[in-house]
């Protein structure tokens, strides 16, 4: 608002819009809570304490009020929904920041995918902060549907929803300062640059950190936790839903450390968004482990502000940003009302008054999936006895190698669902090259048919795991025909499906919509044996080479910790 408007009613000359009485205040600029009004104009707090008036006053009779939640790294294309849709799920949960990485959209679409997801997040009350994608494709070992070098990034840099450069994945090209990542961290030095460095220690981690990227959200122990934290990482406790990391990281947070933490969601999809929430579970989930409550706000909300820069939000101080959450239970926090921007966007869980919602032409979006089944080989002939095998860590997305004899039928490698060893292959489904890669993958747990999907994190091809090839076509022809999505099939039928069709990554529909046909999804796949949360988000990420420790992409098998081609078969 305009700084002669804001003084004149800070002043006490002019009332304020709205007046927030008798609230227990969250401060986290100094762990206090204090009871106080607020009061705002526009879309600006104006000033905290007593004595303000108002056009209009809600009593909140004593309950909290702490600053909108912000999730500093999301992907929002894995909620498989829009950003309008995303926001309908997470702004009632009191979410009404979020720092988002399209670096799944764009392995797809490029620099066009990434402006649609700043187009289609305009006038939402969701602030959707974009980190331009770093590592597009991830790595060389896969094959993507576009590249983005630094001179394709540097054109979006200073547009205002972006804030600096995304989850720097390409650790070897950074510590090596190879050509393309060594120009990318130079063209964005001195903005903010969000690492990604699993398992990463010793010398390489410093030299790393030392080239620019300083957050990480890929800690899985305390030990990795604490030593990024020492070498002045800042650090981002994940919950996602097939990475669960937040019991195991909390106990590594301390008063001194804390405010070198926030919280992320990473990759979320619409039944844990709507059953569990969004960084309100995360919440619950650290105060429930021992986190202290005003410290955990903070990490929510303060400390992510900081990091990014974004120096208008954060906190409940004259001048910020009038991003509100009104809860009761400070040990079990849920979302009353919500407030983004001065308006009350949101109350018991339900989104408030009309948001707006920008009509776009999207279909460049779609039709992205150009694979033709028919011309598919998915045999490998057995070479040896053994094989090495992705092995599944459940509640995680790093895979162990697993060495493992091989069943043969007719001098083929197949499938031996009675020892939980499937079938993988992953297809390359934006150039139509007709690469195909392939091995064996155990802890799906499938007894007969096949899964596949669009989603297969970070080039996004076509993945597919099953129990016979026949199953395995059928998934492929069915995800094709939708123009990208997820799909179960046994032999010839398709047993339960979820259309993706906007880059093979999401949906229009509502999201109580694909969570509906998520879950009947998901009840099929059980049916046919796995026992997995969700075996689709666990299929997605077989195929990201820059997780260890072994990945398959469209080009072969990866060893991620020599960062190459490993064959399939073992001696």
């Amino acid at each position: 608002m305009e700084l002669a408007k804001f003084l004149s009613i800070a002043r006490g000359d002019a009332p304020a819009d709205l007046l927030l009485r008798n609230g227990r205040v969250i401060n986290v600029l100094t762990g206090e809570i204090v009871v106080a009004d607020v009061a705002i104009a526009e879309d600006t707090i104006i000033g905290v304490g007593s004595g303000y008036s108002a056009a209009t006053e809600i009593d909140l009779g004593g309950r909290y009020l702490c600053p909108g939640l912000i999730d500093a790294h999301v992907h929002i294309e894995s909620s498989m929904v829009t950003p309008p849709q995303f926001a309908r799920a997470v702004v009632p949960h009191g979410t009404t920041t979020v720092i988002a990485d399209p670096h799944e959209i764009a392995n797809v679409l490029g620099a066009a995918g990434i402006r649609y997801m700043l187009d289609s997040s305009a006038g939402l009350p969701l602030s959707v902060y974009i980190n331009l994608p770093s590592c597009v494709p991830a790595t060389h070992l896969g094959t993507a549907g576009a590249a983005l070098e630094a001179d394709d990034l540097l054109p979006m840099a200073d547009l205002e929803q972006v804030i600096g450069l995304a989850e720097f994945m390409n650790v070897p090209g950074a510590v090596m300062g190879l050509p393309g990542a060594l120009e990318k961290l130079v063209a964005f030095r001195g903005r903010v640059i969000d690492g990604h460095a699993p398992g990463v220690t010793g010398r390489w981690l410093q030299a790393y950190i030392g080239a620019g990227p300083a957050s990480d959200h890929e800690c899985t122990t305390v030990e990795e936790m604490l030593e990024k934290l020492r070498l002045g990482m800042v650090i981002f406790i994940r919950e996602s839903t097939a990475a669960k990391n937040l019991r195991t990281l909390v106990p590594a947070i301390t008063p001194y450390n804390s405010r070198r933490c926030a919280f992320c969601s990473d990759d979320r999809h619409p039944a844990d968004l709507i059953d569990e929430g969004h960084i309100d579970h995360l919440l619950r989930l650290a105060i429930a482990e021992g986190l202290e409550p005003v410290t955990a706000i903070q990490m929510a909300t303060l400390n992510a502000a900081e990091w990014f820069r974004l120096r208008d939000r954060g906190a409940i101080a004259p001048g910020k940003r009038a991003d509100l959450v009104v809860f009761s239970n400070l040990k079990e926090f849920r979302a009353e009302m919500v407030f983004a921007g001065g308006k009350l966007v949101a109350r018991e869980g339900q989104p408030v008054g009309e948001w707006e919602i920008k009509a776009l032409d999207d279909t460049y979006a779609r039709n992205t999936v150009k694979v033709n089944a028919e011309q598919l080989n998915l045999r490998i002939p057995a070479l040896r006895d053994h094989i090495r095998a992705i092995e599944i860590i459940p509640d995680q997305i790093v895979t162990n190698q697993l060495i493992t004899p091989v069943k043969k039928m007719g001098g083929l490698a197949v499938a031996a669902p009675e020892r939980d060893l499937l079938k993988i292959v992953v297809v390359e489904r934006h150039r139509g090259t007709g690469n195909v890669g392939a091995g064996f993958v155990r802890g799906l747990g499938l007894k007969r048919g096949a899964i596949a999907g669009s989603v297969g994190h970070d080039a996004h091809n076509l993945i597919v795991a099953g129990c016979d090839d026949d199953s395995m076509l059928t998934a492929i022809r069915a995800v094709q025909a939708m123009g990208g999505g997820l799909v179960a099939t046994v032999e010839d039928s398709v047993v339960a499906s979820v259309p993706l069709p906007i880059a093979g990554l999401m949906s229009e529909q509502p999201i109580e919509t694909v969570r509906r046909q998520m879950d009947a999804l998901i009840n099929a796949v059980h049916e046919l044996g796995s026992t997995l949360h969700d075996p689709f988000m666990t299929l997605s990420f077989l195929a990201l080479e820059v997780i260890p420790h072994l990945k398959l992409t469209d080009r072969g098998l990866v060893d991620v910790d020599k960062f190459d081609f490993v064959p399939l078969f073992a001696d």
